[in-house]
């Protein structure tokens, strides 16, 4: 999946299996989700299409996101996550944001992975992008790659 006009994405290679960083994404994500010194809280992660994802981040100096609701789309075990921020559970509307779309393959001896952020116009991507995109969700990517080979380092 890629060529969505207004996509920002991160990409990087872990040196694990892929069940491993499918098993980190899937049950460890408060200890990885956003950029330290933040952290995540995951609510909820039905990871079913129509499931629930609400996460909440906590920042260092008392700062509070709130629930970040969504919907899960598509779930392909070991492969691919989608979601959206368009809905909150039980199909309800909300303003959207972004559909998230989280991408594992196996490459060489590890794992590709990929975080997309797609959005539905240059405005939205163009606010996320001075929301620090890059250097967040970099970080992101590199916390997930950092616990997966960890994880491998010690299965």
């Amino acid at each position: 999946m890629s060529g969505a006009q207004f996509e920002l994405s991160v990409s990087c290679h872990i040196a694990a299996p892929r069940e491993i960083a499918w098993k980190v994404w899937t049950d460890l994500k408060d200890q990885w989700f956003c950029p330290k010194p933040w952290r995540a809280e995951v609510i909820e992660e039905d990871l079913r299409p129509g499931g629930r994802s609400a996460v909440r981040m906590f920042g260092p100096d008392g700062e509070d996101t709130g629930p970040m609701e969504g919907i899960i789309l598509e779930v392909v075990p070991g492969e691919r996550v989608v979601s959206t921020d368009a809905y909150a559970s039980g199909w309800i509307p909300q303003t959207p944001f972004m559909t998230s779309i989280w991408s594992f393959a196996d490459e060489g001896e590890g794992t590709r992975f990929i975080a997309t952020a797609r959005h539905w116009d240059a405005e939205t991507m163009k606010k996320h992008e001075e929301m620090g995109f890059n250097p967040g969700w970099n970080q992101m990517a590199e916390q997930f790659r950092q616990l997966c080979e960890t994880s491998a380092a010690t299965a």
